[in-house]
């Protein structure tokens, strides 16, 4: 781990020496690129500075303790040495962490597609109550949330909503939330009282450059069609709505929340591609999960990964056996408790792997 460290100190150094070249500089591809590495290394350089701050510190206390003859000062060289080594074992805890093999992805922005499952009008409200969720979620982390294609319900629900979350780091927090989430309620319209349970399904897609993901439009079949439901006095007048099936895989995209059809085209196009670049995630992840007993960070969207319980105030996640009682808060955006805690399992579970 040490050797690893170094050379990535020697990196850090020989990047922020080319970084105020000018002809670095000048070169923006190549600087900005620098820029990038450098940001990336540089939480790993500083704790490993830390690290042998913190190593030196206890040789220090170790030499007072041993070679001076005031008792006064041996006592705080004891004290200091104890919480020195108390701070290095957290150090290395947190090093080991950040060598960990980091997701490609854990930058970049997501779509996130939710769709109501079982349950029919119940099924559609919960669809809801989880996009608000998460924009509510995203705003508390000054993120931007986009909406980019609806599909409502008469009752105030989904059947599906599909939309962007634009923030440095989207990916790395909401990557656990792809899967089957379950309500257990009392509907409004239930006279007996009983409890139902519904279910909506959630898939969070890292947005992809179009370097990333490749289509050759030979392999697109699109129609156009003219819009339904509510969306002004274009609606059923004109041509803007689009169905997009990529030939090769079957994936079909329809889009019709835009009065152009062009950009009804360019946002059905970033769905296919953040599609097409799941699909291909889904094949590494199953290879991996061979190796694993278990996907915290990647668990298969059929898998259900939640309940929300009304009526108890809680939310039980099934992967990490924890339960929490604030229900109220955590559908108000909340959620970082369980995010964390996944957080903290995957990186555990990968911590096993390569030790």
């Amino acid at each position: 781990m040490f050797d690893k460290l170094e050379f990535l100190e020697d990196k850090y150094e020989d990047i922020t020496n080319k970084i105020s070249d000018p002809e670095v500089i000048n070169d923006q591809a190549l600087w900005q690129k620098l820029m990038k590495e450098h940001a990336e290394v540089e939480p790993i350089v500083m704790k490993y500075r830390d690290y042998k701050a913190t190593t030196a510190g206890i040789k220090d206390s170790k030499e007072i303790i041993q070679e001076s003859s005031d008792e006064e000062l041996r006592d705080l060289a004891k004290m200091e040495l104890d919480e020195l080594e108390e701070k290095i074992e957290e150090i290395k805890a947190e090093l080991k962490i950040l060598l960990l093999p980091k997701d490609p992805n854990d930058d970049k922005n997501v779509i996130v597609e939710v769709r109501a499952g079982a349950g029919g009008d119940e099924a559609a409200l919960f669809a809801g109550n989880l996009f608000r969720m998460y924009s509510m979620y995203a705003e508390k982390r000054n993120w931007k949330s986009e909406i980019m294609s609806t599909n409502s319900t008469g009752v105030g629900g989904f059947k599906e909503v599909i939309f962007m979350i634009k923030g440095k780091g989207a990916y790395s927090r909401l990557k656990y939330e792809s899967g089957v989430h379950r309500v257990q309620r009392i509907p409004d319209t239930e006279s007996n009282g009983r409890i139902h349970t519904s279910t909506a399904t959630v898939a969070v897609l890292p947005e992809v450059d179009d370097v990333e993901v490749e289509v050759n439009q030979n392999d697109l079949k699109i129609d156009v069609f003219r819009s339904s439901g509510n969306g002004g006095q274009s609606v059923n007048t004109t041509d803007s709505a689009v169905r997009m099936t990529h030939l090769p895989t079957g994936i079909v995209v329809s889009m019709q929340d835009e009065k152009s059809q062009l950009k009804n085209k360019e946002k059905a196009l970033k769905i296919l591609k953040a599609k097409l670049y799941e699909m291909e995630l889904e094949k590494q992840n199953k290879e991996i999960a061979q190796s694993r007993k278990s996907q915290v960070g990647t668990g298969d969207r059929s898998e259900r990964i939640r309940t929300y319980n009304y009526p108890q105030g809680r939310i039980s996640d099934h992967r990490i056996n924890l339960t929490i009682y604030r229900l109220d808060s955590f559908l108000d955006g909340d959620i970082d408790e369980i995010l964390d805690a996944l957080i903290t399992t995957d990186q555990a579970e990968k911590m096993q792997m390569v030790e």
